[in-house]
């Protein structure tokens, strides 16, 4: 089966690669090329795809391997797996990187929660040694003075933006963003089904209809087609015999016919497997099992967002005074100033139907990735408290986008997401 590889893609990993391995004078090339993008749309395929075109095999390192109950083991890994590749280098005469797969989620920091160990240090520290002093690069305990051969570094993930800032500035990681393209995804897709006889306007009917879906959508869809034979299998031989039927057994392995890969057909069974992520984004019973997570509370989980004090009110150094009596005095209405009539009709509405409010932020950088982190809960449900602390929320966040939340505690779902701030310009 032959795979599509995308042409900007494979000159990216493949000029990377190759510089490293040349002498260019007076040019500080950067040792580690990162590639990020949206999860699913095939960065770390396409770039097994580049290695096996340019005919070698890199040395892997998985981003769960970046933890340790020791410390320092991590480090050690990656130096070893680094030694390890030049190495191969000197002793096949071919090329060799090293690959390492979901470096954010094993060294990247999340949010206030996410545990930042030694190992976590160790290893941005150590990548970033390696990325300065490629050819110098030792074990603990041993020193080596014999030069080792430059080994380029390829890292893939999610979002960079969690990792050491240091460690992702130029000079020491190329960045590269990939977002496939409709033509790259007709073409990955058309590699995917090649050998189900779809034509190129099957195949491209089939990526306009799931426009918004990553890649990996596509991949999983030609399995779901598999399903009914499968079940016809199972209901077959019957499913207290299907274990002794596939493993450890002397009969020939069950031979499935090509299935209905028709353009109706895929599109059938995969807007089904939209239904069921959109199920999984309505559901959101995580509300449910772990309300600290949705407003962020510090500490205890039931915390409440108490009303300031008079003392506070007549500090003008205090964020409360910030929040209600500064904007009184330009507004001549206190929560006029601060909350629109609209967003204050919302709010009665919301507490009329016995919902609880909550507010979430973000910065600008967030706001694109969607990761919108959450104030304090709010507990009471009367009005003037409420909208006291919706305005404290905003005050406290002024420069970033606020948006309110109300969530209905009988289905325990949101039922109101609307922004109600913006930053200036």
């Amino acid at each position: 089966m032959s795979y599509y590889i995308s042409p900007d893609f494979l000159d990216r990993v493949a000029v990377h690669v190759t510089k490293n391995f040349l002498n260019l004078p007076g040019v500080r090339v950067p040792l580690i090329l990162g590639i990020h993008g949206r999860k699913g749309e095939g960065k770390t395929f396409q770039t097994e795809l580049v290695f096996r075109r340019m005919g070698f095999e890199p040395v892997m390192i998985s981003g769960g391997e970046l933890e340790s109950p020791d410390a320092g083991d991590p480090a050690r890994l990656i130096r070893l797996r680094y030694r390890e590749a030049a190495e191969q280098i000197r002793v096949r005469g071919e090329m060799c990187a090293i690959f390492i797969n979901d470096l954010d989620a094993g060294a990247g920091r999340f949010d206030t929660t996410t545990q930042y160990t030694v190992n976590t240090q160790m290893v941005n520290a150590t990548l970033m040694n390696i990325a300065d002093n490629p050819t110098n690069v030792q074990l603990p305990g041993s020193y080596d003075s014999t030069p080792l051969h430059r080994v380029p570094i390829i890292v893939t993930g999610n979002d960079f933006s969690t990792l050491y800032a240091p460690l992702i500035r130029d000079g020491r990681m190329e960045k590269y963003y990939w977002e496939p393209s409709r033509d790259d995804k007709i073409g990955i897709v058309g590699g995917i089904f090649e050998s189900d006889k779809l034509s190129k306007t099957e195949i491209v009917g089939l990526v306009d209809k799931f426009p918004d879906q990553a890649i990996d959508f596509f991949s999983a869809l030609r399995s779901r087609i598999y399903d009914e034979q499968i079940r016809e299998f199972i209901h077959k031989v019957g499913i207290e015999r299907v274990s002794k039927r596939l493993v450890n057994t002397l009969e020939a392995a069950p031979d499935f016919p090509n299935p209905n890969f028709s353009l109706a057909h895929l599109i059938e069974m995969g807007s089904l497997m939209v239904g069921q992520q959109k199920r999984i984004q309505e559901m959101r019973l995580v509300d449910e099992y772990n309300q600290s997570r949705l407003f962020n509370v510090q500490g205890t989980p039931n915390a409440t967002t108490a009303a300031p004090t008079q003392s506070q009110l007549n500090d003008p150094s205090s964020k409360y005074y910030k929040a209600y009596v500064e904007p009184s005095s330009e507004g001549g209405n206190g929560h006029a100033a601060r909350l629109s009539s609209e967003v204050l009709e919302q709010v009665k509405q919301l507490l009329a139907r016995g919902c609880k409010i909550g507010m979430e932020y973000a910065d600008n950088r967030r706001f694109k990735t969607g990761s919108w982190q959450s104030c304090a809960t709010i507990q009471t449900a009367q009005e003037k408290d409420v909208v006291a602390s919706l305005e404290t929320c905003l005050a406290e966040h002024g420069g970033e986008y606020v948006r309110l939340i109300g969530i209905d505690p009988k289905v325990k779902r949101r039922v109101v997401e609307t922004i109600i701030q913006r930053p200036k310009g």
